[in-house]
């Protein structure tokens, strides 16, 4: 076991140059794995939404199937600092319904933080959840949860005006007290600008190689997704998904040529 990330590692990390890794990690078992590996950031994603439950964006994941994955991480008691992500409708009515909904990412997940989407439009939200000493990370850009207004998976920021907008509201909410801010689908050179900009670090996806850390979903990296489409700025290390099927192949072809279970792989008869 190594030491357990707290929210000052990240001000340190960005202090020394340190680059932080992250991750979305959705259950147990792979959040046992990502510790392992030294992952710094576990974020429960509402990308789960896509890659586990199979839909075609995150809108319909609810909160209560948030709060239940990132039980099943926070179970596993990673080092890495786990986050759990607020989805759609569970900060958008009342500043009220945004704090109780916060508070049980916490008390009932165990997540150490949350993190929530969108700019000066979540300004008193933050603020709200920063007042009851919940950690908030923060995230601009690409936002998934925003995909109707935005009409598709867009990168974000390539017009001066949207960019220096960004910009801004990456600044203002460093000023509120955010721990550090995703940068999701915006040009590289904006992702440089605001980075060197702010004292607290910046998580990019897809926001090119000067931010202070880089997230990616689980299931890219690995090679577990079933659809065929990687991103564009996602790397794949490994074909899980292919060790998996042949894995499987090899079972049925035992089962059918009648291979397994082989007599080890009985109980034999003996004494009462």
């Amino acid at each position: 076991m190594g030491k357990k990330r707290n929210i000052h590692f990240f001000i340190k990390a960005k202090k020394k140059r340190q680059k932080i890794s992250a991750i979305t990690a959705y259950d147990y078992n792979t959040s046992v794995l990502a510790s392992q590996a030294g992952i710094d950031l576990i974020l429960v994603g509402d990308s789960l939404g896509m890659v586990i439950q199979g839909r075609e964006n995150t809108i319909p994941v609810t909160l209560d199937q948030m709060i239940y994955h990132t039980r099943l991480v926070t179970r596993a008691r990673p080092d890495s600092f786990v986050v759990g992500d607020m989805p759609y409708g569970s900060y958008h009515v009342s500043l009220d319904e945004s704090r109780q909904n916060a508070l049980r990412f916490i008390k009932e997940g165990g997540a150490q933080a949350v993190k929530l989407e969108g700019g000066q439009k979540r300004f008193h939200t933050i603020q709200a959840l920063l007042d009851i000493e919940i950690p908030v990370l923060g995230h601009l850009g690409l936002t998934p949860q925003s995909i109707h207004q935005l009409g598709g998976f867009k990168i974000q920021g390539k017009l001066k005006r949207k960019a220096e907008q960004i910009h801004r509201d990456a600044l203002a909410m460093e000023k509120m007290g955010v721990f550090a801010i995703i940068l999701e689908a915006i040009p590289e050179k904006l992702g440089r600008e605001i980075s060197r900009s702010l004292k607290i670090p910046t998580i990019g996806i897809g926001a090119g190689r000067f931010c202070d850390g880089q997230i990616l979903v689980m299931n890219d990296v690995i090679g577990l997704s079933t659809t065929g489409y990687i991103p564009s700025f996602a790397r794949r290390y490994a074909d899980v998904g292919a060790a998996i099927r042949q894995s499987l192949e090899h079972y049925v072809r035992d089962i059918q040529a009648g291979d397994f279970p082989a007599p080890a792989e009985t109980y034999p008869t003996g004494k009462p």
